[in-house]
């Protein structure tokens, strides 16, 4: 028996049989885990609450044949304590858990980045200090730098040229000049090209400085390009309730 240990965020969960759960984790050494917690839909299984969605664990795994089993969960941070009280919250972290699990899709292939990407989010969402959808967002568009699809904002996506610029193009990756803009372009506010800036570098005084406008024109831009990129709809996006009520639809090109 081949045991080995890492420190991984819960993504998802799916029944299996009659009394276990195959749990897929996000990891720090290992990338994405898929493995077999036996016995944990038994309401006498001490493992239950500790590899739902949101945990940050320390696990124990042993190598099987098709799938690895847990062997020892112990709870780092309890994230989801703070998120799934309010439903804005839970929301942005269910499609911050999906978008992870979509961008890891070869399992046991390192993705150190992606995982500090999501403990740093869901740590924001359950502290509950910063807009769940600005945290959302800021997860998305450096999700997406990490997967080598970072948007242009300050500069033309097809040929360089310093902006900024008007228009915007989720085929084109990003703001484009007057000479490189496609048909059907968006033309977002300045303000939000300077949001989408702000939350790739993490500058929180300007993202927090930011108009609802702005914001919900940003989050439809943002998840337009990332499904564009994924070639799907995300399933959770279109429930993430926006700032001032307003839902994402998810729809490829949509700028509300």
């Amino acid at each position: 028996m081949s045991l080995y240990r890492d420190t991984g965020i819960v993504l998802r969960v799916q029944k299996l049989g009659e009394a276990d759960r195959i749990i897929t984790f996000v990891t720090q050494r290992h990338g994405k885990v898929r493995a077999v917690a036996k016995g944990v839909r038994r309401t006498t299984s001490r493992l239950g609450a500790r590899v739902e969605p949101f945990a940050h664990v320390d696990v124990q795994f042993y190598t099987g044949r098709t799938l690895d089993v847990i062997t020892q969960v112990q709870t780092i941070d309890a994230f989801g304590a703070g998120i799934v009280v309010d439903y804005q919250r839970y929301t942005a972290g269910c499609a911050i858990l999906e978008t992870a699990d979509r961008m890891s899709a070869e399992e046991g292939e390192p993705v150190l980045r992606l995982y500090l990407l999501v403990a740093g989010a869901l740590r924001a969402l359950a502290d509950g200090q910063r807009d769940p959808s600005l945290v959302l967002d800021a997860f998305l568009i450096r999700a997406m730098a990490f997967a080598g699809w970072a948007p242009a904002v300050n500069e033309c996506a097809r040929c360089n040229e310093p902006g900024p610029h008007r228009s915007f193009s989720i085929q084109a990756g990003g703001a484009v000049c007057p000479r490189c803009r496609p048909a059907g372009s968006a033309a977002p506010a300045p303000e939000t090209l300077e949001l989408m800036g702000a939350l790739q570098l993490g500058d929180w005084q300007v993202a927090e400085r930011s108009t609802g406008n702005a914001r919900r024109e940003g989050s439809g831009l943002i998840a337009a390009l990332l499904q564009w990129h994924l070639e799907r709809q995300l399933r959770s996006l279109p429930l993430v309730e926006r700032r001032g009520g307003v839902q994402s639809t998810g729809g490829v090109g949509t700028v509300q």
